[in-house]
């Protein structure tokens, strides 16, 4: 594990799960294993409580469970939206050598990638000074006043839909911060430099397989 996984400022766990779950989301109960795309109830209240009506959100979703959202950002969470390869190489980079990443969708061959609140504001003025910043393909960074499309609780066959690569699974998720994206945008522009480095975990045969073991975020 890198050195800098060391320092807990960057890392700090969420809080307990004690809430109670919401009835809504009782479809959402597996007997199962965890499936890191298959959103929780604790993390289905976790995104309605971004909303300025959670229980508008809340009784959308109890009609239609396999309806998109639209949910604002800043408060609850930004967004760092990146195009797909790039994306999953620092997908990569984070569940192999990091602390792991919160909640990950993909949405019309971008990837959403759910982090701090902050995390929109301070990006891009860090990659400015970073040396390998002009490697990395433009983003979007969603924050206050922007708001983005998430994907439903329940998937449906749609392929073209958006949907979850991991999925929130909790009422308190642990969200990286500009830092810990940052480090994983270097990581990502120094591996798609270096063709001798394998640059994705993902399968060949099915690029959107459940590869990801959220039992280990911090």
């Amino acid at each position: 594990m890198s050195a800098w996984l060391r320092d807990d400022s960057l890392m700090n766990a969420g809080a307990g799960d004690d809430e109670r779950r919401t009835d809504i989301f009782a479809f959402l109960r597996e007997d199962g294993g965890h499936h890191s795309a298959h959103v929780t109830p604790p993390g289905g209240s976790w995104l309605t409580s971004a909303g300025a009506h959670p229980r508008s959100m809340l009784a959308l979703w109890e009609t239609r469970p396999t309806a998109p959202a639209v949910l604002p950002c800043g408060s609850v969470f930004d967004v760092v939206n990146v195009p797909a390869i790039f994306g999953r190489r620092m997908l990569d980079r984070l569940w192999e050598e990091g602390p792991g990443s919160g909640p990950v969708a993909m949405h019309r061959g971008r990837m959403l990638l759910f982090t701090a609140p902050g995390t929109a504001q301070r990006l891009p003025s860090l990659l400015d000074w970073e040396e390998w910043g002009d490697a990395v393909p433009p983003m979007f960074c969603h924050g206050i006043g922007d708001a983005v499309t998430v994907p439903p609780l329940a998937q449906d066959d749609r392929a073209s839909g958006p949907r979850w690569l991991v999925a929130p699974d909790t009422r308190h998720p642990w969200l990286p911060g500009p830092e810990v994206v940052l480090w994983a945008c270097v990581r990502a522009a120094r591996t798609a430099s270096s063709p001798s480095v394998r640059v994705s975990i993902f399968p060949p045969a099915d690029q959107d397989a459940k590869v990801y073991d959220v039992s280990r975020r911090r």
